[in-house]
């Protein structure tokens, strides 16, 4: 296996002149009612205001998957074994750290607020101690849970679907207390797990920046063409959802993820997938795909199950 860089120098991408960076926005869920797990895929609301921002940039050849931009020729060349055959894949299985999450109640922000960090301070320490199973540097992610307006290095919010991401610029994971609920087309926040899976999505980022695998993808953004751009994004996103789905199976029985919870956090995810785009703008997946994916983590919660850049192109359409 290729020597990889240490996770310390990861960030090799230029940094953006200040708020000029957006961010991929979670994709919302469409408002319609509950459907089995063996019913028809929900169909999704594009970010539409997101994306053409997005898409400007992009055509110009100035940003990445995240909307953080990137001056062409600057950036150092990083190895596709980085994201291929990244050390943390040998880890195998994740640790439990018994995470145990404070209820949420309806309408009330700092119950939020409480569960995400517990959320978060559960993610730190499973994570860590991966990472050092690795003999990798880790450190965790910043977190800003708003109910207020703010602006970050990679730009305002709230925004139009921004109700949670990741800015690699700063190390931040950013979620809206209510907004996030908005985006989940009004879900009662009796089911936490569709909550958690929100959380441990956009912790999945930091994982992939941590480990070097997100600027692999950043550089393979800005110099392909809006087809491959737009596969690239989906095996970002799409491991993303797997690392979530691994965190939450291995916590399953402390959580604890009822086969309740289970059936409505699978329900929300597949109301995301982006069926209605053409393919060459599905930048997250088709809602089979980005269920599917957590699934994956969530029954064979094994690091190397969520390597999702070695598998043909139809398993990240």
């Amino acid at each position: 296996m290729a020597r990889q860089p240490p996770a310390t120098a990861a960030r090799r991408y230029h940094p953006p002149a200040p708020g000029t960076g957006r961010p991929y926005a979670l994709p919302p869920r469409r408002s319609r009612p509950r459907r089995s797990l063996g019913g028809a895929l929900a169909a999704v609301l594009g970010v539409v205001a997101s994306m053409l921002v997005v898409a400007a940039l992009a055509l110009a050849g100035f940003v990445d998957t995240e909307g953080v931009p990137l001056i062409r020729g600057q950036a150092p060349e990083i190895s596709r074994q980085v994201a291929t055959g990244n050390r943390l894949y040998a880890t195998g299985r994740l640790t439990p750290v018994r995470c145990r999450l404070p209820r949420i109640r309806q309408g009330e922000d700092e119950s939020m607020r409480r569960f995400m960090e517990a959320l978060a301070g559960c993610l730190d320490r499973s994570w860590a101690q991966q990472f050092g199973k690795a003999d990798m540097r880790f450190e965790p992610p910043q977190r800003v849970f708003w109910s207020a307006p703010g602006r970050g290095p990679c730009g305002s919010y709230p925004s139009p679907g921004a109700a949670a991401f990741y800015c690699p610029e700063n190390n931040t994971m950013y979620v809206g207390l209510r907004h996030i609920v908005e985006t989940a087309a009004g879900e009662p926040v009796s089911n936490y797990a569709v909550y958690a899976r929100v959380i441990a999505h956009e912790y999945g980022h930091h994982i992939q920046e941590r480990a070097g695998i997100l600027p692999y993808g950043h550089q393979q953004m800005n110099a392909s063409d809006p087809a491959a751009r737009a596969e690239t994004s989906r095996r970002i996103e799409l491991q993303a959802q797997c690392l979530a789905g691994l965190f939450l199976g291995t916590e399953r029985e402390t959580l604890p993820m009822t086969p309740a919870q289970y059936d409505a956090m699978m329900h929300d995810v597949r109301g995301r997938g982006d069926d209605r785009r053409p393919p060459e703008e599905r930048d997250h997946g088709t809602a089979r795909n980005y269920a599917g994916w957590v699934a994956k983590g969530y029954e064979n919660p094994v690091v190397a199950v969520c390597n999702t850049w070695t598998v043909p192109a139809a398993e990240v359409e």
